[in-house]
């Protein structure tokens, strides 16, 4: 039985349980932690096209090809004019794309009997040659008429002048260029360095045939040695010997012409100690060197192609040359390209350098065997040249006297080109007997 003391004690207990619990601090509730802010998922890249297949290219088309001719009067590797020209023609199949070039060399009547120049171009025409370079004022007539035999074939006259309107034998012929370099001012040139040179005041010319583009060379020779000798020598014009001899043909023919070994012999036993070439091959230089060897003092001036004094370096004083692949280039490319126009050229130096394969007609080249003072000299003169000094300036006379330019005259391109004789001051033969 429970007792009323023990209810007391249970309610006491009880009601102090209450008011501790009632006097506990409230409990504080607390917030969830916040979600994190809803970011924008990534932007999906923009789509992006893939790269554009580069345009499909055809491949470049091979150039069509265009086969060109060339006539040589002389062996292709003379050392001289024959050389010259074939290396010009080999300049246009390296510069020019599809260009291909044929040829025949030694086209002359002693090597070709029964042959004519026209005739062998048709050889070359037979080849495919759309174009024929005839390479030598000899064949002239022949180009003539080969050009208008075949007036679908364009045709380079090297040399001639049929096409020049102002000059003396103008025909009109739209399939054909006349080309020719000034080489009146590397013969000048050539003279100068002879001038300079000789001890004995005697300078011997190994000329070809006698023609108008011959005399006016051996001429310009003479005039750029007598110009030398006065100028930079001091002396009288009247104590120098200048004499002219010719062969008879371009280079020597055996019982045809006269032998151009025994010529510069000639001139060096009777002592003339320059021997200036006019030829197109290179014995004025192999005489020279052979006298030289056996210890006569003589000099020896070569011509038509670059390398021509490595026939006789000890003794070469230079040598005048003709650079043809500059105008060859020019002129085939107008055939290819149809800008073709039947002209007349007759180009000079590139005074800027003389000496530069891509752009001069005509160059000079000094010789091992010039003297550093007279090379100093040569050099001064070609300055002179490019500032424009013209030696064919009056007064001047022909050989036999007769008056060619008045004190003061400058002779036209015609008077040069048609020069009717030697000038007075000169020893040889002015026309052929």
């Amino acid at each position: 039985m429970i007792t009323k003391k023990l209810l007391t004690i249970v309610a006491m207990v009880v009601l102090f349980s209450v008011v501790l619990g009632a006097c506990a601090p409230a409990a504080t509730p607390t917030q969830a932690p916040a979600e994190p802010a809803a970011t924008e998922a990534p932007a999906e890249p923009a789509a992006t096209e893939a790269p554009a297949e580069p345009a499909a290219t055809e491949a470049p088309a091979e150039p069509e090809e265009f086969v060109f001719g060339l006539l040589m009067v002389g062996p292709y590797n003379d050392r001289g004019w024959s050389q010259a020209t074939y290396e010009g023609a080999v300049y246009v199949e390296e510069n020019l794309p599809g260009s291909k070039l044929v040829y025949i060399d030694k086209v002359n009547s002693s090597d070709r009997p029964g042959t004519t120049p026209a005739g062998l171009g048709e050889e070359l025409v037979a080849q495919g040659a759309k174009l024929v370079i005839f390479n030598s004022d000899d064949m002239k007539d022949s180009a003539t008429e080969f050009a208008q035999a075949h007036p679908d074939i364009k045709v380079i006259m090297v040399s001639g002048d049929q096409v020049w309107k102002e000059g003396k034998a103008y025909v009109e012929l739209p399939n054909l260029v006349n080309i020719m370099g000034r080489m009146e001012y590397g013969k000048m040139m050539a003279g100068c360095a002879a001038a300079l040179t000789t001890q004995t005041g005697k300078i011997g010319y190994l000329g070809p045939l006698i023609n108008d583009e011959t005399r006016r060379l051996a001429a310009s020779v003479y005039l750029g040695a007598k110009y030398c000798w006065s100028k930079y020598l001091g002396k009288d014009p009247a104590d120098l010997a200048f004499k002219v001899t010719w062969i008879g043909f371009w280079f020597n023919i055996p019982g045809v012409t006269s032998d151009p070994t025994q010529v510069a012999d000639d001139f060096i036993n009777s002592d003339y100690d320059v021997v200036i070439s006019g030829i197109d091959t290179t014995e004025a230089l192999t005489e020279a060197k052979k006298f030289a060897d056996s210890g006569k003092k003589v000099w020896g001036i070569a011509y038509d192609y670059v390398g021509a004094c490595e026939e006789g370096a000890s003794v070469c004083l230079g040598v005048p040359y003709f650079n043809w692949g500059p105008a060859f280039l020019a002129t085939v490319t107008t055939a290819v390209d149809g800008s073709w126009a039947s002209n007349f050229q007759w180009n000079g130096p590139d005074w800027a350098d003389i000496n530069n394969p891509d752009t001069s007609a005509v160059g000079f080249v000094k010789g091992a065997a010039l003297s550093e003072e007279a090379a100093a000299k040569v050099d001064e003169f070609i300055a002179e040249l490019a500032g424009g000094l013209n030696l064919w300036t009056g007064p001047l006379n022909l050989q036999d006297g007769t008056p060619f330019l008045a004190d003061g005259e400058v002779a036209t391109d015609l008077q040069v080109w048609y020069l009717p004789q030697l000038l007075e001051g000169m020893e040889g033969q002015s026309v052929s007997e």
